[in-house]
């Protein structure tokens, strides 16, 4: 089988298609016919070593995927062959062929398409997560998103809307503002890529978000925007930090102390470790919002399984409106 592979560490230009044996099942997994792979920023770090996770290489980066499961490991009673699931695992997506464990796997609902549902799991479980159990948005309430076209920016502002929150979208260009307003933004602010000015930012957030402030604050960009935005919170606030493409900020806890706020943590990869059943709870009622038509993926590109690199660094550029998949087969 064909797999993209992070031989050494280094950029998206590194990765190297090979011909590898197929991966077989342990006992508790199963194996997955790859249909698509989302592409997430974990994939950036951890082909540079810069992730929490370090897979042993070679390995295939590709964390998120969609396809049919064609062979399944001892112990293993909830899925079978044939069977049609989207699934996450720390790497390996980017291949033909892919092994993780069951219980990382959800069945596809009937009808979904392959290629949305490999941009489900990964950035709307980030999402929720984030919102519902460490953000917990209350309808009526004021959201601020930050990032608000990438992957895990759309799904915020989707599941804002779908639970009643005031929608906020901070986003890079006219184009990205029109993409979140097509997906439940009340309000766009286009702020710059670089050169920020912090006391500016902070005034388009405060006036955007109204006299009150941002009851929660939703924030997967760091960086220049993070001072700006946490000054936007309201009393009792929730900032939530979910990643750092333009850097790690540092924050003046001065602002909690006169705001009353929190800044919480989001870490998706660990909830699922440390609350496997709260996190499957999480991922019915996404479904369930799916089903009512309240979340879509938005698919911005789909390239071919030679050319993940290039996906990657889409990503990495910060191109990306909605989510960008590759093709693992033909």
């Amino acid at each position: 089988m064909k797999a993209l592979l992070s031989e050494a560490p280094g950029t998206p230009d590194t990765l190297v298609l090979r011909e590898i044996a197929e991966p077989v099942p342990g006992r508790g997994q199963v194996r997955i016919a790859v249909r698509y792979c989302g592409i997430n920023y974990p994939d950036v770090l951890v082909i540079e070593d810069k992730y929490q996770f370090k897979p042993p290489r070679p390995f295939a980066p590709g964390s998120e995927m969609s396809g049919v499961i064609d062979a399944v490991g001892d112990g293993v009673t909830a899925f079978k062959v044939g069977d049609a699931v989207i699934a996450a695992a720390t790497s390996g997506g980017l291949a033909e062929k892919a092994v993780t464990a069951a219980n990382a796997c959800v069945p596809m609902p009937e009808g979904m398409p392959f290629d949305v549902a490999a941009g489900l799991i990964f950035t709307y479980g980030t999402s929720y997560h984030a919102l519902v159990n460490r953000g917990e948005l209350r309808a009526g309430e004021t959201l601020l998103v930050l990032g608000a076209a990438g992957g895990v920016g759309l799904a915020a502002v989707e599941i804002g809307k779908a639970l009643g929150a005031r929608v906020v979208a901070a986003v890079s260009s006219e184009s990205k503002a029109a993409a979140a307003r097509e997906h439940g933004a009340e309000v766009t602010i286009v702020y710059p890529r670089e050169g920020v000015d912090s006391r500016v930012l902070a005034a388009q957030f405060k006036e955007a978000c109204g006299p009150k402030g941002a009851d929660v604050i939703y924030d997967p960009v760091g960086g220049d925007y993070a001072e700006p935005a946490l000054r936007t919170a309201a009393w009792k606030g929730r900032y939530l930090v979910i990643g750092f493409p333009a850097g790690i900020p540092k924050i003046p806890l001065n602002l909690t102390l006169l705001k009353g706020c929190d800044i919480r943590g989001v870490f998706w990869g660990a909830f699922r470790q440390q609350e496997p059943a709260q996190d499957a709870a999480n991922m019915r009622a996404l479904l369930d919002l799916y089903r009512a038509g309240k979340i879509k993926p938005k698919i911005s590109a789909i390239l071919p399984l030679p050319q993940g690199g290039e996906a990657i660094k889409k990503l990495l550029q910060r191109e990306a409106v909605g989510k960008i998949l590759v093709a693992c087969t033909a």
